[in-house]
């Protein structure tokens, strides 16, 4: 996950596993099932299929919200809003699960709730909003660039940012300190949606390659 993360969605006749296959296709390294809409059947269906697009590309499968959709289908983790189950509940409800390993994301959008995300055993951060988005209506008033920075000091778990990233701000997103960069309408809203991830891919590996190097 710490390179490009997509978060599908439906969009004007694209499935969610139109958007995951042209996203892990242009070198998503997770992908997240997200859609409020749908029932918890036809979300498992959902779920199921874009388990097996991602165990093919090598790629990690993380469902938001419903942790017992992504046990159901076998998912790589879950990914928690602040309104969710919490991490240290989540955490006793896989005991005696025959999972060798099972992350858990916690969106955050402060250094209070990232610091106790970090104490209640999350494996990564989602820091939300960077920017401005219409794709999540309770999103929240922008954080920026600054607060992102912030939370990169105060803990050391993986951060990905989200919240308006593209391909135009991720580099700054980037260097201000995260480790990947989700998106949502990045990808599936895209012309050409493979292309639209291969470039966003890119340029998140040539960041994080240049801190090495």
């Amino acid at each position: 996950m710490y390179g490009l993360y997509v978060i599908t969605e439906r969009w004007q006749g694209r499935s969610q596993a139109d958007v995951a296959r042209a996203a892990l296709a242009g070198g998503a390294r997770a992908i997240q099932l997200r859609d409020k809409d749908l029932c918890v059947r036809e979300l498992l269906n959902v779920a199921h299929e874009l388990r097996q697009l991602c165990s093919e590309a090598g790629a990690l499968f993380i469902v938001n919200d419903r942790l017992d959709v992504a046990l159901a289908a076998q998912a790589d983790g879950v990914h928690l809003g602040q309104e969710d189950l919490p991490v240290a509940q989540a955490r006793r409800a896989l005991r005696g699960c025959e999972r060798q390993r099972f992350v858990i994301g916690v969106t955050v959008s402060s250094v209070e709730e990232a610091r106790q995300a970090l104490a209640d055993g999350a494996d990564y951060l989602g820091v939300s909003p960077i920017f401005a988005t219409g794709t999540k209506a309770d999103a929240g008033e922008p954080i920026g660039l600054g607060r992102l920075a912030a939370i990169r000091h105060a803990v050391s778990l993986p951060l990905v940012a989200i919240g308006g990233v593209n391909a135009d701000n991720v580099a700054e997103v980037m260097r201000a300190g995260a480790d990947g960069a989700a998106v949502i309408s990045a990808v599936s809203r895209a012309s050409d949606m493979e292309s639209a991830a291969r470039r966003l891919a890119a340029i998140i590996h040539e960041i994080r390659h240049s801190r090495t190097s």
